[in-house]
């Protein structure tokens, strides 16, 4: 009996030590004063990465903080948590989810004690319940351990298109803006007003190809809109943040999404079919993008429905 308690408790020690470990070593990056991120890596979700795949991070403003979004999984979610009380004492005070998708809203729950008010655009709570028992479904496979705990948790304060809301975490004005479909129905960006940076969500993929789901036309006039943009620093949904990059990321993001038009166009007006779009449309950017052969062909044909009805 002993030995078995022994054993035990040498079993909790261990497991101890793993996630004290792995939670040392989920990093956190200031890119600019007060504002930090961990960046997502350019992998497939899985038990392994707990789903920590998109930028996710938080603002600290002298009353309080700001997490935008939470994590891949609950178990992300905690380890973020963790690193904002590991950087500040102050209380967070919002919980801003930039869209549905799972990398950037499962680690939801992991803030729940802290009380915060969940933002998001307006369109969000319709997504969130419309794909929830799907996302349960999938990512509590593809997840593993890493899903327990996770919950689906709608906005309880929401930006509408065009209107733009302004939060303060105390001499630190953030302005929320909501857009019209782009990437989804539901894109939301913050925006740093003391240091001009700019939190993009999935408005923007730098180095991981972009995944479409809602708008071509839509995202381009977006990302077109984007690129007059005075900011001083950016961060993506995907990939690095910089003060300088994003542009050229930005311009082939929009060059990518330009090209399957003007390609997907000429193929409808040959009557030709989403199945030959699907071959032969963009293959030439198949070596400028990462997880290319997991979202191109989506993107392609996506755009294809849609632009055929023009």
């Amino acid at each position: 009996m002993k030995q078995l308690s022994l054993s035990l408790f040498s079993l909790g020690v261990l497991l101890t030590i793993s996630a004290t470990y792995a939670c040392e070593d989920y990093s956190v990056k200031e890119v600019s004063s007060g504002i930090y991120y961990h960046q997502g890596v350019h992998e497939e979700p899985s038990e392994s990465n707990m789903g920590a795949i998109a930028n996710v991070g938080f603002i600290i403003g002298e009353q309080c903080v700001a997490v935008i979004d939470s994590g891949g999984s609950y178990l992300e979610g905690s380890y973020l948590r963790q690193a904002i009380k590991n950087t500040t004492d102050l209380p967070i005070c919002y919980v801003i989810n930039t869209h549905v998708h799972p990398d950037h809203i499962f680690g939801n729950a992991a803030f729940k004690d802290d009380k915060p008010t969940f933002i998001g655009h307006e369109k969000l709570p319709a997504a969130i319940a419309a794909r929830e028992a799907y996302f349960a479904k999938t990512f509590k496979e593809t997840l593993g351990k890493a899903y327990t705990g996770t919950e689906f948790i709608s906005p309880t304060q929401t930006a509408s298109i065009n209107k733009p809301i302004t939060i303060d975490l105390g001499n630190r004005e953030l302005i929320l803006t909501a857009y019209s479909t782009s990437h989804t129905d539901h894109d939301l960006t913050v925006f740093d007003s003391n240091t001009k940076t700019l939190w993009t969500g999935d408005l923007l993929f730098m180095g991981r190809i972009p995944v479409m789901d809602g708008s071509i036309n839509g995202w381009i006039k977006t990302m077109t809109q984007m690129q007059t943009m005075d900011l001083n620093f950016l961060i993506p949904g995907h990939g690095e943040a910089s003060s300088d990059k994003w542009q050229s990321g930005l311009q082939k993001q929009l060059d990518y999404f330009t090209l399957l038009r003007d390609e997907i166009r000429v193929i409808i007006e040959d009557l030709g079919t989403i199945d030959q779009a699907s071959k032969e449309v963009g293959i030439l950017e198949q070596n400028s993008w990462e997880l290319f052969e997991h979202y191109h062909r989506r993107n392609v044909t996506a755009s294809f429905v849609q632009l055929e009805w023009e």
